[in-house]
């Protein structure tokens, strides 16, 4: 069997799953967003069920207008809230809170082996620790919370293997939108994604997190790396429960198998208006920006603002453009406090936002206008995404992001 396969038939009890499979899937975590939650309470409370199957197993994150940006975002906050401790869940309060996919492994909520779901599409960010994990529903979260258990089609696996060397600058960003740019956004549809090859087992964590987080945006079910050293140090000081290692057999069958040669792959960036439009900085032209947003879900860890530091350490942004730096948790803005990343980004012209999704999904902190542009290290670029349908957004890795917030146009830290 294949890693997503061994994952779901160890909760199912079975012996062996085959894609296709109708299964019902106990479930080690479920979680929904200040967007997403309110819709599954009220789903949830129309059930008739009284608690949850396990206040322990249940988290609520608001992260996408938080700090509340409007008496609207306010209300769906306190509606979150007001659950979360009615029903004794997880929950995270303004001052402790980060963007979901940064915050859940980094407090060691979601661990190797786990089966998670989450109503957010980037919930397959988990995949990263050799989880399974898939976004789902507002509806869907409320029958998990009700019942621990959802009820899927077990996914086929398709095998990415990438070989060679990483060019300076390529990092997962630039690996995951070159694999997107090749298959297209639908050329994993429902299927988990295996990332394997020398390229991954050499890849930091933040950088597999990029890559599983973006498994979506290729259609996928889930995106997956089988757990190593790697994995077990990021785990070991931040599980609190036991945890299972699971790992594709040698035998195992996949739909299809991609082999990549990193080191043909420059830094990437994908044009508007979908993540598979994806082109080498070397063929991107001259193109102006008005604004730069590094941060996200994708790219808000503490490797991914050091890597913007490294760039704008000793310039100034462009007088032209607004550069928006968002920490993905609290403890990552402490520690780009305590390394001096933020003093650097504020020498720099750039402002620093608390942890928050924000302009992303066009929420706030940096929403754009009819006819602007901006560079992000973002997950989407679909039209009207970041604001007015009439604006444009290109994706990138952090270190083009700061490079193109200095030069004021889109360009590689090899222009510098």
């Amino acid at each position: 069997m294949t890693l997503a396969e061994k994952i779901l038939a160890a909760h199912t009890g079975k012996t062996k799953v085959e894609p296709g499979e109708l299964v019902n899937v106990p479930l080690d975590l479920v979680f929904a967003n200040d967007i997403t939650a309110p819709i599954a309470i009220r789903e949830f409370k129309r059930i008739g069920v009284k608690k949850v199957f396990d206040p322990n197993k249940v988290a609520m994150i608001p992260d996408h207008f938080v700090p509340n940006k409007d008496i609207a975002a306010a209300e769906q906050t306190k509606l979150v809230r007001e659950f979360s401790r009615e029903q004794g869940l997880i929950f995270f309060e303004v001052g402790q809170m980060g963007i979901e996919h940064a915050l859940l492994p980094e407090l060691g909520l979601v661990l190797p082996g786990d089966v998670v779901i989450g109503a957010d599409s980037h919930t397959c960010t988990y995949g990263a620790l050799g989880a399974f994990s898939t976004g789902m529903g507002s509806t869907d979260i409320a029958a998990a919370m009700a019942s621990g258990e959802i009820w899927m089609k077990v996914p086929t696996s398709i095998k990415f293997i990438f070989r060679g060397k990483r060019q300076k600058w390529v990092g997962g960003k630039d690996l995951i939108l070159y694999t997107i740019g090749n298959i297209g956004v639908d050329g994993a549809l429902y299927a988990a994604m295996e990332f394997t090859g020398e390229v991954i087992d050499n890849l930091p964590m933040d950088d597999r997190f990029t890559m599983a987080n973006m498994a979506i945006e290729a259609g996928a079910k889930a995106g997956l790396f089988q757990p190593d050293e790697k994995t077990l140090e990021y785990v070991k000081s931040r599980a609190k429960r036991p945890y299972k290692i699971y790992k594709s057999d040698v035998d195992a069958r996949y739909e299809r198998t991609y082999e990549y040669n990193v080191s043909d792959i420059e830094p990437q960036v994908s044009f508007p208006h979908l993540p598979s439009n994806a082109r080498p900085i070397s063929q991107v032209g001259n193109i102006k920006i008005d604004q730069s947003v590094i941060g996200s879900c994708t790219n808000g860890r503490i490797s991914d603002l050091r890597l913007a530091a490294q760039v704008l350490k000793g310039h100034k942004v462009n007088p032209y453009v607004r550069c928006i730096i968002i920490p993905g948790t609290q403890q990552i803005y402490l520690d780009a406090m305590k390394e001096g990343l933020l003093e650097t980004f504020v020498e720099a012209g750039a402002s620093v936002s608390c942890p928050t999704c924000g302009p992303c999904l066009g929420g706030y902190m940096g929403v754009l206008a009819a006819g602007e542009r901006s560079i992000s290290t973002t997950n989407r670029n679909f039209v009207g995404r970041m604001g007015s349908p009439k604006a444009e957004v290109y994706l990138s890795n952090p270190a083009i992001a700061a490079a193109s917030a200095i030069l004021g146009y889109i360009a590689s830290p090899d222009q510098l």
